[in-house]
Formats: C-alpha cells, sequence, structure tokens
C-alpha cells in the first residue's frame, strides 16, 4: 500500500510563501506522475500542478507563474513552492500519485494539508 504524506501548510499572509512536501513510502520513479490538487469549501477539487517521471510539469492557469512543482527523487519527495499567494489559494492540498499497470491507472492520495491566507 502507497502512503503520501504531505507536509508544509499553514496560515499566510497575502503575498506570503508556503512549500508543501509530499513524501511518499515508496520510490517515486514507480510513479508516472505526481501532483498536486487543492479543495476549496464548497467546491470541486482542482488540479494545481503535475510533475512527470520525466520532470514534464502541467500548471493549473490560476497559479502559473507564481507556484513550481519539483521533485527530489532520492528522498521520494515531491514539492510545491508557492509564492505571491492569495486569499483565493485557500484550500485543502492533496498530493496525488499516479502509476499505470497491465492497462489499469492506480490513483494514490494523501490525507491533505490545509493553507489558509488571509488577506
Amino acid at each position: 500500500q502507497v502512503q503520501l504524506v504531505e507536509s508544509g501548510g499553514g496560515l499566510v499572509q497575502a503575498g506570503g510563501s508556503l512549500r508543501l512536501s509530499c513524501a511518499a513510502s515508496r520510490s517515486i520513479f514507480s510513479f508516472d506522475a505526481m501532483g498536486w490538487y487543492r479543495q476549496a469549501p464548497g467546491k470541486q477539487r482542482e488540479l494545481v500542478a503535475t510533475i512527470t517521471s520525466h520532470t514534464v510539469t502541467n500548471y493549473a492557469d490560476s497559479v502559473k507563474g507564481r507556484f513550481t512543482i519539483s521533485r527530489d527523487n532520492a528522498k521520494n519527495t515531491v514539492y510545491l513552492q508557492m509564492n505571491s499567494l492569495k486569499p483565493e489559494d485557500t484550500a485543502v492540498y492533496y498530493c496525488n500519485a499516479e502509476a499505470w499497470g497491465r492497462g489499469t491507472k492506480y490513483n494514490y492520495w494523501g490525507q491533505g494539508t490545509q493553507v489558509t491566507v488571509s488577506s
């Protein structure tokens, strides 16, 4: 069973920065992609950023230029550096790992970490 453990959330003022970490219980080389999603109260979970095993990245338009996703293969950890935070970035942030095997897609989720941006 894969475990993803997020950390780094908290309360920050608008314009501030936070770095989220997602530590995996096994080598992240085994995943085709990893990413961060977020869910604000009363809203659906949405994609924030993803990074593939070949380090190809993808970002939601709302965070482009402010957030950076990266990975440290030696530490089995994926990061999300969040700069110039806005109140609308407030949400629970979830780490995701995706793997394909025998034609089946496997999705794994962390427990989430709260990010609150005050105005």
